[in-house]
């Protein structure tokens, strides 16, 4: 079968609870159970089965909209056990027939996006005080295993079966995809020696031995594993932060119409240029100020809308639209009243809902910066990048804002405007904030920087601040960003990748930045190499019965 079968028709990240085919939610005192219970033949395009709990992306995308749910939709939830429905299963994994049908490109970015789940589940336990426990009953194998990584503690079934493993390397010649290693000996400080024995023994740990090697954290016989489950789930939501009383948001699915080229949401607009190979993403403003009760406007509050307009267009670009290598960020509206809905998120920051409302903010502009995609923002007359929407300027590889007016346009000039919400909470993977990794030369100025707030910085100001790349007037301005945006398209994109995911992430390495600018470099090369996808490669000839044939020659 050919592989393009999984790149067509679009993929939609857009789910709810009620459409779920793979997973089951239950809520009971203050605890969310998510239940893994696969359909095998409901995957998300034809050509393999997903059995014994494994998982392809449409498993991944139902649990995204699970977690990001139940941050906004119950604030009463302070555990969430994550946990299988079939007997002597918990997830054995992605599904390898899944990956050998599938592109390069859409395998790649599969990891990615089960990255950024598992990330989110971590940042869940963090900074929501929505701690995930993850409780095995069987055979927690690669993908299935990353899974229980990312939860905070890891309950084991004590029956002389049930075992954990990363069996990549010695049955696929890959790697674990989704941030295994990195969390072995990162976030759980497994040792090196034992972390080396563990991925490269295909049957894994069990037991005694995988509790003293840091693998798991509690061995529990498997009668008791049920009700063990609940108890420790209680005790740690009853500790929980969460605002046990509060009412929580409902998130309806994310509006868009798509025609042709043109992809339009309720605050945000696509315009793909297939033959220039980008696309135009028109972020729009807020219309009115910021609502008197947030709680009562809900999912349409400004700030919240936007972020999940964007995020859906972020997925949908990177998914579907592989060959647009460009994204040209623009946008419009009064930059003043942006400056006034971060007034509210910094005064209102106590607050549950805006509490989710900043996190998940910070998601979608991670989820910006680590895509392959080259990123170039338009600051012209028009604009509002103030405060979070300045965030997407800093986030670019490089920026134009236009100096003065355009000859016939009765528009102001472009301006810039920093607010608060640009020296904290949005955080890159690296742990500061960007302008921060900006300014790693001079650490002092971002210090000086917050003298400039609320201050509306022209053109001139803001080269002179640092904040843009080029400042072309109205003769330069249209040659200028042709010549950008047509260079782009003319360079390698694979070059391109590896330049930008390079150059991003300055400063400090973390266990997230190692998880892509590292684990997934390496990845995405052995994804390519013969030893893995060649017609010979353990990923093909997996469940064939045929021995592989490697090159030998280490590179």
């Amino acid at each position: 079968m050919a592989p393009e079968v999984l790149n067509t028709p679009p993929i939609d990240f857009r789910a709810s609870p009620d459409k779920y085919r793979h997973w089951k939610l239950a809520l009971e005192n203050g605890v969310a159970y998510l239940t893994m219970d696969v359909n095998e033949d409901a995957g998300l395009r034809p050509g393999y089965k997903l059995k014994l709990n494994s998982y392809d992306l449409g498993v991944d995308i139902e649990l995204a909209d699970a977690v990001q749910r139940l941050r906004f939709e119950h604030p009463e939830i302070g555990a969430v056990v994550i946990r299988s429905q079939r007997d002597r299963v918990f997830c054995s994994g992605a599904n390898i027939n899944m990956l050998g049908l599938s592109t390069h490109d859409h395998k790649v970015n599969f990891c990615k996006f089960t990255n950024e789940t598992r990330l989110a589940i971590e940042d869940a336990s963090v900074h929501s005080d929505q701690t995930y426990i993850c409780s095995i009953n069987g055979i927690a194998a690669g993908g299935g295993y990353e899974l229980a990584l990312a939860c905070e503690q890891i309950l084991l079934a004590d029956d002389g079966s049930s075992a954990v493993s990363l069996p990549e390397l010695p049955l696929l010649a890959v790697l674990p995809g989704t941030g295994g290693l990195t969390r072995l000996v990162d976030k759980r400080l497994v040792r090196r020696d034992h972390a080396d024995f563990f991925c490269t023994t295909a049957e894994g740990l069990r037991g005694k031995r995988a509790k003293e090697w840091r693998l798991v954290d509690r061995l529990i016989p498997p009668s008791k594993l049920g009700d063990e489950t609940k108890k420790i789930a209680a005790e740690i939501a009853t500790k929980s932060k969460r605002p046990k009383d509060a009412k929580g948001i409902a998130l309806p699915t994310v509006e868009r119409t798509i025609d042709g080229d043109t992809i339009r949401y309720g605050h945000l607009t696509v315009e793909i240029d297939r033959e220039g190979r980008s696309a135009k993403i028109l972020v729009k403003g807020p219309a009115s100020a910021p609502p008197s009760d947030i709680h009562a406007a809900g999912a349409a509050f400004w700030p919240l809308a936007l972020a999940r307009d964007l995020d859906d267009a972020i997925m949908h670009l990177r998914l579907n639209e592989t060959e647009i290598g460009t994204w040209v960020l623009t946008s419009q509206g009064d930059g003043a009243l942006i400056e006034a809905y971060d007034a509210v998120l910094a005064r209102e920051a106590s607050d549950w809902l805006v509490q989710e409302i900043v996190l998940y903010w910070k998601r979608t502009l991670k989820r910006l910066d680590v895509s392959s995609r080259s990123l170039i923002a338009l600051v012209e007359p028009g604009s509002c990048f103030t405060g979070t929407l300045l965030e997407i300027v800093l986030a670019s590889d490089r920026s134009y804002m236009l100096d003065g007016t355009v000859e016939g346009s009765n528009a102001p000039a472009a301006t810039l405007r920093l607010t608060p919400m640009n020296f904290g909470p949005y955080p890159m993977g690296n742990g500061l904030t960007r302008l921060a990794t900006r300014f790693l030369s001079d650490p002092k100025h971002v210090d000086e920087l917050k003298n400039e707030i609320g201050e509306t910085l022209d053109a001139e100001a803001a080269d002179e601040a640092g904040l843009v790349t080029f400042t072309p007037d109205d003769i330069d301005w249209e040659d200028e960003v042709r010549l950008a945006v047509e260079e782009r398209a003319g360079f390698s994109p694979d070059g391109l990748i590896g330049m930008e995911a390079n150059l991003r992430f300055a400063g400090p390495e973390t266990m997230e930045t190692k998880i892509f600018a590292r684990l997934s470099a390496w990845q995405n090369w052995i994804f390519q190499r013969p030893n893995a996808t060649g017609p010979e490669g353990a990923l093909k000839l997996y469940g064939t019965g045929k021995q592989s044939k490697y090159d030998r020659k280490r590179a």
